[in-house]
């Protein structure tokens, strides 16, 4: 066997010496606040049977999509289930991707234009970067949530570079390191003041907000007012895959140019219809909605009369992230909560910034009010 290369060993040395080397988690049964199934559908036994018993009653009994969509793995369940998403997002389109990363990998890398600018949240997620990175155009981050920037930088380029030809403004509807979200009403408003193209990941908000789950844009009436909408179903939905959502001629035009699309084999038969049944759920399942809202409001007071409030990112969504800097300090706390029964997840630098260390907290319609209460609790004990 081949020596592995110096330079790359002295990568991961690096990492084990600021004690944020990544290794892959040991399942243990600990009480779920760690993953991003929200309202439960990826252990829902219902969903999984009917699922099944969809496939059986359309006598489709195939493992594998056999091949890319533009050559032999377009099956019959993707129009039938992109029709359905753009219906229920109240979209012109639907185009299923096979996952939120090859999604916005696809959109940002094909979309922009050598001669167009992306104007992006300083904290996008990274598949978004990855795809700005992947693009011909120019792109500049503003502060997070902050409009004022974002117009100061609208308004340097536009008098100075007269030649722009498209603005893509990019933000996620809720943020997944910190949970909180834009001011999206006065992202449209920029957005068309000065005839930009406003793009929105909605992949932490589908489930979430809205009487169905469908989203921030829509929970807005904000839907007809954005060129894009990212949804991705490995949160909400407990499934996987993802859509972009936008006009017919925008799909097309995906179809054609994102190779994150075209280059890669399609979702099975068995992907595509777990999708659809999780879709038809989010319009029947209100109790687990409802539950999973009153737990993030319980979540919030219980932080505020243990005095845990200043340690936390203002958020309203299924995220709830405790600043504690330090990749040992904020590792020790999880390790402390873990150990108590809590499934607790610490994000280190440089997932985040140096010194945003944090605890990241994801509530879920299953939570109980005395899991919440003691986690809290055990919480306040480990850093008071």
């Amino acid at each position: 066997m081949k020596l592995f290369p110096t330079a790359l060993s002295q990568k991961l040395q690096q990492r084990e010496a600021s004690n944020a080397l990544r290794k892959l988690p040991v399942s243990k049964d600990l009480i779920d606040f760690a993953s991003n199934d929200y309202l439960g559908f990826s252990q829902s036994e219902t969903i999984f049977n009917e699922t099944h018993e969809y496939l059986l009653q359309n006598n489709i009994k195939v493992n594998g999509a056999t091949g890319s969509r533009l050559i032999s793995g377009n099956h019959n369940l993707y129009p039938i289930t992109e029709d359905f998403i753009a219906n229920f997002h109240q979209a012109s389109s639907a185009l299923i991707f096979n996952s939120g990363y090859d999604a916005n990998v696809g959109f940002f890398s094909s979309v922009p234009q050598r001669s167009d600018v992306i104007l992006y949240d300083e904290l996008c997620h990274a598949s978004i970067r990855d795809g700005i990175t992947m693009s011909n155009a120019k792109s500049y981050k503003f502060q997070h949530n902050n409009p004022d920037d974002l117009e100061r930088i609208i308004l340097k380029l536009t008098t100075y570079n007269p030649q722009l030809t498209t603005l893509y403004i990019v933000t996620e509807s809720v943020f997944s390191m910190d949970g909180d979200c834009p001011n999206l009403e006065e992202l449209v408003r920029l957005s068309e003041k000065y005839h930009c193209n406003l793009v929105v990941d909605e992949a932490h908000a589908l489930g979430v907000f809205g009487d169905s789950g469908q989203g921030l844009v829509q929970s807005l009436d904000l839907q007809d007012r954005v060129f894009a909408r990212i949804m991705t179903f490995g949160k909400g939905l407990g499934c996987h895959g993802a859509a972009i959502l936008g006009s017919a001629e925008l799909k097309s035009y995906l179809v054609n140019f994102a190779r994150s699309f075209i280059y890669t084999t399609g979702l099975s038969p068995h992907s595509v219809a777990t999708i659809l049944v999780a879709y038809q759920h989010l319009e029947t399942e209100k109790v687990a909605m409802q539950t999973l809202k009153s737990n993030i409001q319980f979540f919030n007071q219980e932080k505020m009369q243990l005095g845990l409030k200043p340690l936390f990112v203002y958020s309203k969504s299924a995220i709830q992230c405790a600043i504690i800097p330090g990749n040992e300090k904020v590792k020790s706390i999880a390790n402390q909560l873990q150990e108590k029964g809590f499934d607790v997840k610490a994000i280190l630098s440089p997932t985040v910034p140096e010194g945003q260390e944090r605890l990241r907290f994801c509530l879920h319609s299953y939570n109980s009010n005395e899991e919440i209460s003691e986690v809290l609790k055990l919480l306040s004990s480990f850093v008071f």
